[in-house]
């Protein structure tokens, strides 16, 4: 066994031949973490003192060849070989809400877009499921298989929980939310999980990248934000092929209603319909255009595990610390 002490804050737990994250969990230790499969980035630490290693197989697409370098490690894929001192941002504040197995009934189905279903949760009246802005849950399916899903509503507005659920040939539960699942079908959750949450107290402006449904987890992070009335800039980008893509107008109406949110839709393969006029190509390279130092910034992305990691990359290019660039990679499962 090795001992593992963090540094901010000097709490430890130990670790044998299991990963970091899967340690610190067992030992009720909050780490922040997201995908847990080495996309998202967002369980990132600095290895100050002491030796890690990767197991054959392990994925790292989410740690950079720079981040590397300079001592950083993902702790969902490491294992300790020695004693560790890790540095590791602060996960958001408080203990972690428990993760619980609760049912769920479908309150309402609605078409976002062509390709994107909205379905509300209802849970037991005498049931409440505690969790922080931006947090996933994983639906129990019949067969053993989980299927996870951000929260797209803010923790103040949880008379149901909100999903958004992007349809593609071959995804499991995404076939079902939109040829089977019917309002009031009883569901089986388990959550809440992650640490996608915004850092409030920092008191940096902020910037929100969103690839397709990954506006979901950051319409529930700045919903969050506008209720709690964080003063500091907050900046949207998000990323989509054309416009019926922007399957909602919540971004409009934000800039309307709060002086400190501003936004832009960047689009990557705009239909001749779309007549537009606004920003063509990949958000990350909007992102570079738009803000040649990102030293003074908080970033924060979720989408596709390329366009985060790209977003990450043209962050740190600009200045932005890693330790300042929260991530929540979608990995699209069909089995």
């Amino acid at each position: 066994m090795h001992r593992i002490t963090l540094d901010p804050g000097g709490s430890a737990f130990d670790a044998g031949e299991e990963t970091i994250l899967n340690a610190a969990l067992r030992q009720g230790v909050a780490l922040p973490y997201g995908c847990r499969d080495g996309q998202c980035g967002a369980c990132k630490a600095q290895v100050l003192a002491g030796e890690i290693e990767y197991p054959e197989g392990a994925k790292t697409t989410a740690l950079s060849d720079t981040e590397a370098r300079r001592g950083y490690c993902l702790c969902c894929q490491a294992r300790a070989r020695s004693d560790l001192i890790l540095r590791i941002p602060e996960a958001g504040g408080g203990a972690a809400p428990e993760v619980r197995t609760l049912p769920a009934r479908v309150a309402r189905l609605e078409r976002l877009s062509h390709d994107v279903m909205g379905i509300w949760l209802q849970l037991p009246s005498s049931e409440r499921l505690v969790f922080r802005a931006g947090q996933y849950i994983e639906i129990l399916m019949r067969d053993g298989r989980q299927r996870a899903y951000s929260l797209a509503n803010a923790p103040h507005d949880d008379e149901f929980l909100q999903l958004h659920v992007r349809h593609y040939p071959g995804g499991v539960f995404a076939e079902y939310a939109f040829h089977a699942l019917k309002a009031r079908e009883l569901l089986r959750i388990r959550g809440p999980y992650g640490s996608f949450c915004m850092r409030e107290d920092s008191g940096r402006p902020a910037v929100f990248v969103a690839g397709g449904t990954g506006f979901a987890p950051i319409k529930a992070v700045l919903e969050h934000a506008f209720a709690k009335g964080v003063p500091q800039p907050l900046r949207l980008y998000w990323g989509v092929r054309a416009t019926r893509d922007l399957y909602s107008p919540l971004p409009r109406q934000w800039a309307a209603e709060h002086a400190n949110f501003s936004w832009e839709p960047v689009l990557s393969e705009p239909l001749a319909e779309d007549h537009w006029g606004g920003c063509r190509g990949l958000v990350h390279e909007t992102l570079a255009a738009r803000h040649p130092d990102l030293s003074t910034y908080d970033i924060y992305t979720c989408g596709p595990p390329v366009m985060t990691k790209s977003v990450a990359d043209v962050a740190i290019r600009h200045g932005a610390p890693a330790e300042r660039i929260y991530s929540d990679a979608f990995e699209f499962a069909a089995k």
